[in-house]
Formats: C-alpha cells, structure tokens, sequence
C-alpha cells in the first residue's frame, strides 16, 4: 500500500513533522514513528494506515505504485530502481 520511504518523502513534499502529519490522520505520534521506522512496506493497524493515507492524499499527495502510471498533475519525484550497470542514469551527470 504504501512504504516508509513514501510516506517520509510524502512529508518532506509537504513541509510537514511526524505531529502535523499524526493530527491530520488522527492517530498517535508513535504511531506514525512506528510506521516511518518499518522496512519496505508499512506495518501497523489497517485502519491507522488507512488514515494516514488518506490525510495524505487530502494534502494532495499521489501515492504511486510499483510499476504504475502517475495519474495526476503537478510537481512531484519518483524513484527509480538504478541501473544494472552502475553507469550514470540519464539525465545524471558521470
């Protein structure tokens, strides 16, 4: 659904803490760190991360799946799986 990275990067988009983040989904602040502090994809109460998710796509966060298209409009990144032969990506400068 979604993963920790995301999520930390989805707040940096916004400018926004652990605490702003946890009072716009309605959930703890050590709920938050404990979902930030998972690897790969986030563990916690489906309900919680349901939440989250949705106060970040209130926030105007598109939250993009391996693989899928970006549907939305405007300014965001993507990360990329970095290339098998460790040479510069495109764009990237040796």
């Amino acid at each position: 659904m979604i993963t920790a990275a995301q999520m930390r990067a989805a707040r940096a988009l916004l400018g926004i803490d652990q605490k702003t983040l946890a009072e716009r989904a309605g959930v703890s602040v050590p709920t938050i760190q404990r979902m930030e502090a998972s690897s790969g994809n986030v563990r916690g109460v489906v309900d919680s991360l349901t939440k989250v998710v949705e106060a970040l796509s209130r926030s105007g966060i598109e939250l993009i799946g391996e693989g899928a298209p970006s549907i939305g409009s405007g300014r965001g990144v993507r990360l990329r799986e970095p290339a098998a032969s460790g040479g510069a990506r495109t764009g990237e400068q040796p």
